[in-house]
């Protein structure tokens, strides 16, 4: 009895993790229609997600495969995407970005929060947007969301609200470009400091050439690898302020998949970078492999988004972010220039 009770466990996961594949497949089909492919598979696929579960409801059948690809596939994801992150380069040629993406961090967060407290918006939302927003988008997010327990609901909207704005404000960027009183170079140290995801970052300084896009991305790197500090300054804060909150306090596990993102970093720095034989179809294949992964967890999270409450909680926290963007953007661009 108790190895069929594992079976229909075992193959309950299995089918549920499919099922979140087969949202992810249609997130990337989605993303070579025209207007939707500027969304991105991922947000496309949560996007998908919700509209499935405001018409068919929560598929009982695949929960429990479901949530082991919103816990075990999100930080399988998170880890891999250390991959991208080039350690070796931020060291010797972006030191002074580091310092500049750090700015950015500390005013998304910080500016958000204050924000949200001025419009009396979800507090929860709020933090996982000025996260999103300074350091890496979609990632940051999940990397952040287990250490301060956020509801999987407010992560996936959190997510949305994140893909949909990073994607506005890259294209705006695309379409300004001719229109501005900078260099190139100046204007990927811009977008690679200030726009929401690496995607972003890539789409709008793809059209100022190899050099600007090689800077955009340096400064964006810069800013992913200070995910793994801010974590642990979440972790000790959660702590203390579970501490001031005795009916609140709760166990802080500290988040393990993080040690793997750092040690996907070094490895991809200082063996895959240096090793000849790995090419760059290589590398793209794991990119991909990442994407696709992160893409099918996030599924997971949409499923759990019920709309009835979604427009009270996400459109102040929306504003708040809007305008954080906004005053990043410009006090980047400022920066970028000097």
């Amino acid at each position: 009895m108790s190895n069929t009770n594992d079976f229909n466990t075992m193959g309950r996961i299995i089918s549920g993790i499919f099922f979140t594949f087969i949202f992810a497949i249609s997130g990337y089909s989605l993303s070579l229609v025209p207007v939707f492919d500027r969304i991105g598979p991922l947000a496309n696929a949560i996007l998908l997600a919700i509209i499935y579960r405001q018409i068919f409801g929560y598929p009982e059948l695949f929960r429990k495969g479901i949530a082991f690809s919103s816990k075990y596939l999100l930080r399988f994801a998170i880890i891999l995407y250390g991959l991208k992150l080039n350690i070796e380069v931020i060291f010797e040629d972006g030191i002074g970005l580091l310092a500049k993406g750090f700015v950015t961090i500390a005013v998304a967060i910080l500016l958000t929060l204050l924000l949200a407290k001025l419009f009396k918006a979800d507090s929860e939302i709020s933090l996982l947007l000025g996260i999103g927003t300074g350091v890496c988008g979609a990632a940051a997010i999940a990397a952040a969301a287990p250490i301060i327990k956020s509801k999987d609901e407010d992560t996936a909207i959190s997510v949305g609200i994140i893909a949909l704005v990073g994607t506005i404000f890259s294209i705006i960027y695309a379409l300004i470009l001719p229109f501005l009183p900078i260099s190139d170079t100046q204007y990927g140290v811009w977008a690679g400091l200030s726009l929401h995801e690496l995607a972003h970052v890539a789409l709008a300084a793809e059209p100022a050439g190899e050099e600007a896009l090689a800077l955009a991305l340096l400064a964006k790197l810069g800013r992913v690898l200070l995910l793994v500090p801010l974590c642990l300054i979440l972790i000790f804060w959660v702590k203390n302020r579970n501490v001031t909150r005795s009916e609140e306090r709760t166990n802080i596990t500290f988040p393990w998949f993080l040690l793997g993102f750092v040690a996907m970093s070094v490895f991809g720095s200082y063996v895959l970078g240096n090793h000849v034989s790995v090419t760059i179809e290589v590398m793209d294949g794991i990119s991909f492999i990442t994407t696709f992964i992160l893409t099918s967890a996030m599924v997971g999270l949409g499923l759990n988004v019920s709309l009835k409450d979604v427009k009270e909680k996400a459109l102040r926290p929306l504003l708040a972010m809007l305008i954080s963007s906004v005053v990043i953007s410009l006090l980047m661009y400022w920066i970028a220039g000097v």
